[in-house]
């Protein structure tokens, strides 16, 4: 039994609330995770709702499901601030593909330095394409799009839609969907994502 004084200065960290918030951002139930982690869902139960304090052992089980280190679970929150910015100087552009050929947009991450983020946000240039060349991709989560300057055609599961300068889509991006430049002029938009 742990005295008062270690119960309290373990409570600040708030363990068991950052587990339950990883969890289910991973969408994944206490039978689940004990299957991961080898401990029983009663006793990932009581971890979460603060009855009890994991090992380090333990914690570290846990911490390897999730990706991440022991540090996560032990950052006092209320010193933390999370605040990152990116210059535009400091940014670096990215094509669509490793090898660059037929991209189809060029991108720049304007969010790398946060930590554990909860979504992806891009700048993206959109490059001319043959009529036929919406190159289509998927990934869990949502995605929104507000488009900046240009014409942009959106095709989504099959569907094409038209995007002017203004125009903003939302859409579920487990959809197989690709990006095509409609004229000459240059598009450009902010595109971002959040995993599912």
């Amino acid at each position: 039994m742990l005295s008062p004084t270690l119960t309290e200065g373990l409570k600040r960290y708030s363990i068991g609330e950052k587990l339950r918030s990883l969890r289910l951002r991973k969408k994944i139930g206490l039978v689940g995770l004990g299957k991961h982690t080898g401990l029983s869902p009663a006793l990932l139960s009581k971890i979460e709702r603060g009855r009890l304090f994991p090992t380090l052992p333990t914690l570290l089980r846990i911490a390897m499901v999730f990706s991440v280190g022991l540090e996560y679970f032990f950052t006092d929150e209320r010193q933390h601030r999370l605040v990152a910015v990116v210059r535009q100087k400091d940014r670096q552009r990215f094509p669509e593909k490793p090898d660059g050929r037929e991209s189809s947009f060029h991108f720049e991450c304007l969010d790398y330095p946060a930590v554990e983020r909860k979504l992806n946000a891009y700048y993206a240039e959109f490059q001319p394409t043959a009529a036929a060349a919406a190159h289509l991709h998927q990934h869990p989560g949502v995605e929104f799009l507000y488009l900046l300057q240009g014409k942009l055609e959106l095709h989504i599961d099959g569907e094409a839609t038209a995007l002017e300068k203004g125009d903003a889509i939302y859409f579920d991006s487990h959809l197989a969907h690709g990006y095509r430049r409609v004229g000459g002029s240059p598009c450009a938009a902010i595109v971002v994502t959040m995993p599912g």
